[in-house]
C-alpha cells in the first residue's frame, strides 16, 4: 500500500511531490539532449527558478520558432490532474500535431498484453471507443480534451530503441492511435 493510499500523506501532497519528480525527469532528459548537442530548454508549471523557467506560453512558442527542444514539467502545477491530462494541455497549448503517450506496450490493447496472452492490438482507435470502452490508454480528461481539438494521441513503447524515431517517419506497426 502506498503512503497516499493508507493516509499517510494528502492526496494534494502527493501530486506536488509527483510534480516535482517530473521536474527531476526533465532536468536529466534536458542534460542528455544537450550531451547529444540539442538545444534545450525545461519549463516548469511550479516555479523553480535555479532549476528552470517558469511555464508561460508565449516563451514556450517562442523557443520552438528558434529550433529549440521545450520539455514541459510539472504537470499544469495543480493537484488532482494527471501527467496525461498536462501534456495534452500543453500539446494543445502550442499547436502540436499530435501527443506521444510512450509507454511500456507497442500500442493499444483491449487487455493488459503483459498479463494475457490473448491480448489483441488494435491499431486505430476513436475517441469515443476509447472512452467508452474504458481502455487505460490514457485517463478520460486526456482523450476528451485530445477529441475536443481533433489532436491524434499515438502509442509507442519507449523501451525499444529507435521508437520514437519510427513513429515520427509514421512507420506502421510500432505504435497505435486514437483519433
Amino acid at each position: 500500500m502506498s503512503a497516499a493510499k493508507g493516509g499517510i500523506i494528502r492526496r494534494t501532497s502527493g501530486d506536488y511531490m509527483g510534480m516535482l519528480a517530473t521536474v527531476i525527469n526533465a532536468v536529466a532528459m534536458q542534460e542528455a539532449l544537450e550531451h547529444m548537442g540539442l538545444d534545450v530548454r525545461v519549463q516548469s508549471a511550479v516555479e523553480i527558478k535555479e532549476v528552470c523557467e517558469t511555464y508561460i506560453h508565449r516563451k514556450a512558442i517562442r523557443h520552438l520558432e528558434k529550433g529549440r527542444i521545450v520539455i514541459f514539467a510539472a504537470g499544469t502545477g495543480n493537484p488532482f490532474f494527471t501527467t496525461d491530462t498536462a501534456a495534452t494541455l500543453r500539446a494543445i497549448e502550442i499547436g502540436a500535431d499530435l501527443i506521444v503517450k510512450a509507454t511500456k506496450v507497442d500500442g493499444i490493447y483491449d487487455k493488459d498484453p503483459h498479463k494475457f496472452e490473448d491480448a489483441q492490438k488494435i491499431d486505430v482507435m476513436g475517441y469515443n471507443e476509447a472512452l467508452i470502452g474504458n481502455i487505460e490508454v490514457m485517463d478520460d480528461t486526456a482523450i476528451s480534451l485530445a477529441k475536443d481539438n481533433k489532436l491524434p494521441i499515438v502509442v509507442c513503447n519507449m523501451f525499444k530503441k529507435d521508437n520514437l524515431l519510427h513513429v515520427i517517419k509514421d512507420q506502421q506497426g510500432v505504435f497505435s492511435m486514437v483519433k
